[in-house]
């Protein structure tokens, strides 16, 4: 196998804006703007950033979780042959909760350049903003559909004495907080609703609270769900 400084290409995985398209690196316009090509989750969700930043005539191609184990080998091949590919999700940072695990996988497996650089993640900003503890936390992804898999996740984050902080659907908070409540009707429970958008709003309180305000106020928007022990 050839050594990584003999490939003249690489692979670039670039954050891109949670919600304001202005919060994006500079470092992260000039890897967009001199890419030979841009990976996208969604090509037609990327091309409105793109044209924001006055980026325009690159070459797209789709990477998203139903086709990432198949195109990742092709976009390896492209890296080695000599290609700068820049690789983004719809937002934040490309692998958490999004593709780009197994790309990176495959460039480490091959031996192919590759960078990660830093940049906006809806993970750390609900994190700061909901004023929990941030010296400990973990971060659980998508809460399952399933009532019973979401009660043994929020269980456990709870018991951890952590911070535990999770991605969860507008239809199905109220359900969520409902669990939650039942577990520990006093746990410290953050909603952190359009981070970065117009509508932005963090709701804080016990999750008996929460679940009563938002039975009230049925929520829209996307949202990051942080719990804490009552202290």
């Amino acid at each position: 196998m050839e050594s990584t400084a003999e490939i003249s290409g690489r692979i670039i995985l670039v954050p891109t804006p949670i919600g304001n398209l202005g919060d994006i690196t500079l470092r992260a316009l000039e890897v967009l703007k001199s890419a030979d090509r841009i990976a996208c989750e969604d090509t037609r969700h990327s091309g409105t950033l793109l044209a924001h930043h006055g980026i325009s005539g690159k070459p797209l191609v789709a990477l998203h979780e139903h086709n990432e184990t198949r195109r990742a080998p092709e976009l390896v091949a492209a890296a080695r042959a000599g290609e700068t590919i820049a690789v983004i999700s719809d937002a934040g940072m490309p692998g958490i909760s999004d593709p780009g695990y197994r790309l990176v996988q495959a460039c480490i497996e091959s031996g192919t350049p590759f960078e990660v650089l830093p940049g906006p993640s809806a993970v750390i900003t609900a994190l700061i903003g909901s004023g929990f503890p941030c010296h400990a936390f973990r971060f659980g992804g998508f809460l399952s559909v399933k009532s019973g898999k979401r009660r043994t996740a929020l269980a456990s984050a709870l018991d951890s004495g952590e911070t535990g902080i999770f991605f969860e659907s507008p239809h199905r908070i109220v359900s969520t907080l409902e669990i939650l409540a039942d577990i520990n009707p006093a746990a410290r429970v953050c909603v952190a609703r359009e981070l970065t958008k117009k509508f932005e709003t963090y709701h804080r309180g016990s999750a008996a609270e929460l679940l009563a305000h938002f039975q009230a106020h049925p929520p829209k928007g996307e949202i990051v769900l942080l719990v804490h022990a009552a202290d």
